[in-house]
């Protein structure tokens, strides 16, 4: 049976519970679904940073020594962060990113709240030819953007020309919030990782 927790910080934890309840259906997986909220478990299979406030969960993890044990869990199983999740793997970032305390595990540089504030929120339909022809319905929340990626880190999707999903080996970082669609396509990705 695959474990696979989800940080319980803050953001959309339970809608990420749900999601991946259904893929583990949708996929004939048996697992289960852990909230982690002061230490990092033994035995995960597969580790979710959801979104919220980036630089609240930066300290949260910095403060608990929760960072280092995700670097560690990084070099072996699969970590997939959404939107503030997404800032949080970054090695890079721009001026409001370098206040939080970033893991630094993926190559990329990312820009906060790159396509506006909460009124500029918004829904766009997103290639990504790894999950399928049928198109992804993204739900972009004060959402970064992905500047520049380099080494072994890929282009999953791009909206407007700008890259908003991307994966490097088994980490990937989404900039929209794949938890709130009943699309589970990008969850049954994610756990094909393990």
């Amino acid at each position: 049976m695959n474990s696979i927790g989800i940080l319980s910080i803050q953001g959309d934890v339970s809608e990420h519970v749900m999601a991946v309840k259904k893929a583990i259906r949708t996929l004939g997986m048996k697992g289960s679904i852990i909230e982690v909220k002061k230490t990092i478990p033994d035995l995960l299979d597969a580790l979710i940073i959801p979104g919220g406030e980036s630089t609240t969960i930066g300290n949260f993890l910095w403060k608990t020594g929760m960072d280092i044990e995700i670097k560690k869990l990084a070099k072996d199983i699969p970590i997939l962060g959404t939107c503030a999740g997404a800032i949080i793997l970054a090695k890079e970032g721009d001026e409001q990113v370098k206040r939080t305390h970033l893991l630094g595990l993926m190559s990329m540089k990312i820009n906060r709240n790159a396509f506006g504030r909460q009124k500029e929120s918004f829904e766009a339909n997103l290639g990504i030819p790894e999950i399928g022809t049928d198109p992804f319905h993204g739900v972009f929340i004060r959402a970064p953007i992905i500047e520049k990626i380099w080494g072994d880190t890929k282009v999953l999707a791009r909206h407007d020309g700008k890259i908003v999903a991307v994966r490097e080996n088994n980490l990937m970082a989404l900039s929209f919030h794949p938890e709130l669609v009943r699309d589970t396509r990008i969850h049954e990705y994610f756990l094909r990782l393990i």
